[in-house]
C-alpha cells in the first residue's frame, strides 16, 4: 500500500482527492497548511506529496523548497496557476510534476503513480562510481570525495540516466522519453531549468569538472573526469 501526503487549503477539493485515493487502496494523509505538512513529511514515511501551490502562510513552492533540503521524496504540484513560469518554478524548487486544476482524478493517480514507480523499480539500480565521484540511486545523491548532495527524484532519474551513458549525447526528446515518466510541459524551456539545477548541485561538490555538458543543437551527455 503506497502511503501518500495531500496537501491543500480547499476542504473540498482535499477531501475529493482524499476519498478517492483512499478508495484506490492509498494510506492516505491530509494537511491543510504547509507548516503541518512539512511536520507530517519529517516524521513519516512517505511514498508521495501531492502539493497546492497557493496555500496560506508557506507556499508550496515554498515548502517545497524546504523539504528538499531533508528528503527527494516524489512531489507533484497541485495548482490554478496555468501560465508556463508558473509550471517552470514548480521544476527549479525541486518539484517532480505539476498538474492544472481543474484536473482528472485517474490522470492525477497515473502521475502519482509514475512517480513512485521510479523510485522503487525491481531490483533496485546500482550505484555507478567514475573515479572519486558516485551517484547512489538508494538516496538519489551523489559524492566526490568528501562532499555530497541530494537531489529531486526527478532530477536524479536524468543525471543517472546520462550517468549510465557516458559519453553518449541524448536529444531532450530522447531524455522525455527515457526518464520523463509524466511530463508537465515537454519543452526545451523545461529541461534547461532541470539540467540546470543538476550542474548547479554538481558544482557544489566538484567546481573543477562539468560532469553534465551540451552539445549546441545535438542535447546533453554525461561526461567523466
Amino acid at each position: 500500500m503506497y502511503k501518500i501526503l495531500i496537501v491543500d487549503d480547499d476542504a473540498t477539493i482535499l477531501e475529493d482527492n482524499r476519498s478517492y485515493f483512499h478508495a484506490m487502496g492509498y494510506e492516505v494523509i491530509c494537511a491543510d497548511t504547509a507548516e503541518t505538512a512539512q511536520k507530517i513529511i519529517l516524521s513519516n514515511t512517505l511514498d508521495c506529496v501531492i502539493l497546492d501551490v497557493d496555500l496560506p502562510g508557506m507556499s508550496g513552492f515554498a515548502l517545497c523548497e524546504k523539504i528538499r533540503e531533508k528528503t527527494g521524496i516524489p512531489i507533484i504540484f497541485l495548482s490554478g496557476y496555468t501560465e508556463e513560469e508558473n509550471r517552470i518554478r514548480g521544476l527549479s524548487v525541486g518539484g517532480d510534476d505539476y498538474v492544472c486544476k481543474p484536473y482528472s482524478l485517474r490522470e492525477l493517480e497515473l502521475r502519482v503513480q509514475a512517480r513512485i514507480r521510479s523510485g522503487r523499480a525491481a531490483g533496485p539500480p546500482r550505484t555507478l562510481t567514475y573515479g572519486s565521484f558516485s551517484i547512489f540511486p538508494s538516496s538519489c545523491s551523489a559524492s566526490h570525495g568528501t562532499r555530497s548532495v541530494d537531489f529531486s527524484s526527478y532530477e536524479f532519474d536524468v543525471l543517472y540516466f546520462l550517468a549510465k551513458h557516458p559519453g553518449e549525447i541524448y536529444t531532450p526528446d530522447q531524455i522525455y522519453d527515457s526518464v520523463w515518466k509524466a511530463p508537465i510541459n515537454k519543452g526545451q524551456k523545461s529541461l534547461q531549468v532541470i539540467m540546470g539545477r543538476i550542474r548547479k548541485k554538481l558544482h557544489e561538490i566538484c567546481p573543477d569538472h562539468d560532469y553534465i555538458q551540451t552539445k549546441r543543437y545535438k542535447g546533453y551527455l554525461f561526461v567523466p573526469e
